[in-house]
C-alpha cells in the first residue's frame, strides 16, 4: 500500500487550471522527487495534499485513508509534516525554541500543569529539548539552537526548517525546495542528510526543488510537471532525459545538469 496518493487532483483559480488530472504516489521509505517550470503547480499539489487548498476534484488518500476533506491540523496530527517555499519558522524565536513548539503534541502535561510547574513538566521539557537539541545535531545545527532565527542566513534557515518539521514526528516528509539557496556542494550535503535522515526514521519524503542533479540523485521515482499536469514519470535519470522535459524545463541547460 503506498503511503501517499493522489487520484485525479484538479484545481481551478478563476479561470486558470492550477491542476489538472493530477496522479502521484510514493511508497513507503521511498524519496519521490517533483521537478517543473515556475508555475508548473508544484507547490498548489503540495498545498492540496496538506489541506491548505481544497481541490475542485480529485482524492488524496494517507495510508489508505481519504484525507481530502481533513482540515490542515488534523492531517498534521496524522503524520503529514511539510516546509514550505517561504520559510515557516518563528523569526523571534531561537532555533531550538521552533521546534520545542513543533513538539507541542508529544507534552503530556496540559496548560495548568504548565503554567503551575508541576514536576512532571520539568522531565517533559527536559526530555523535549534533549530532541530538539539532537534533532539539530542531525541537520549540522549543534552549534545554533540558541541562536535567533532572524540572524540566521538561508540555507541554514531551510535546513532549521526540516528540523522543526521532524520535531512533529512525521511519517511523511513534504518539502518544498529544501536546496533553494544552496549552492553545488551545500545542495550534495543536503541530499546526504536527507537519504540519512530517511534510514533514521523511517519516512517517506516527497520533494520539489530546481536544483534537479538533487532531486536526480536522491530520489527513488520522479515527476515533472508542467501547466498544472504530469509531463513525465518514472525513474529519475529516465525522466531527466525524457525529450519533452528538456524542452519545457531544461531547455539549453540539460547538458550542463
Amino acid at each position: 500500500m503506498s503511503v501517499l496518493e493522489v487520484h485525479d487532483l484538479s484545481i481551478r483559480f478563476g479561470g486558470v487550471q492550477a491542476l489538472a488530472d493530477v496522479n502521484l504516489a510514493a511508497g513507503e521509505w521511498e524519496i519521490v522527487g517533483i521537478i517543473g517550470p515556475n508555475g508548473a503547480g508544484k507547490t498548489t499539489l503540495f498545498n492540496c495534499i496538506t489541506g491548505f487548498y481544497s481541490p475542485t476534484s480529485g482524492r488524496v488518500r494517507f495510508r489508505g485513508e481519504d484525507i481530502t476533506e481533513l482540515p490542515v491540523h488534523v492531517r498534521a496530527g496524522r503524520g503529514i509534516g511539510r516546509t514550505f517555499q517561504n520559510v515557516g519558522l518563528v523569526k523571534g524565536s531561537s532555533a531550538v525554541e521552533n521546534l520545542l513548539t513543533a513538539q507541542h503534541l508529544a507534552a503530556s502535561y496540559g496548560a495548568v500543569a504548565g503554567i503551575a510547574g508541576s514536576p512532571r513538566t520539568f522531565d517533559d521539557e527536559r526530555a523535549l529539548r534533549h530532541r530538539a537539541h539532537t534533532l539539530l545535531e542531525l541537520l549540522g545545527l549543534a552549534d545554533l539552537g540558541d541562536a535567533a532565527v532572524a540572524d540566521l542566513p538561508y540555507g541554514v534557515l531551510k535546513r532549521l526548517e526540516i528540523a522543526t518539521v521532524l520535531a512533529s514526528d512525521p511519517d511523511l516528509l513534504l518539502l518544498d525546495e529544501p536546496g533553494s539557496g544552496m549552492g553545488p556542494e551545500e545542495a550534495h550535503a543536503l541530499g546526504d542528510t536527507l537519504l540519512e535522515l530517511r534510514r533514521t526514521f523511517g519516512l517517506t519524503i516527497v520533494m520539489i526543488d530546481h536544483h534537479v542533479p538533487l532531486v536526480t540523485r536522491v530520489s527513488d521515482y520522479m515527476y515533472c510537471l508542467n501547466f498544472g499536469a504530469v509531463l513525465a514519470e518514472g525513474p529519475p535519470e529516465v525522466v531527466r532525459a525524457h525529450p519533452d522535459v528538456v524542452a519545457a524545463y531544461l531547455g539549453d541547460a540539460a547538458e550542463a545538469v
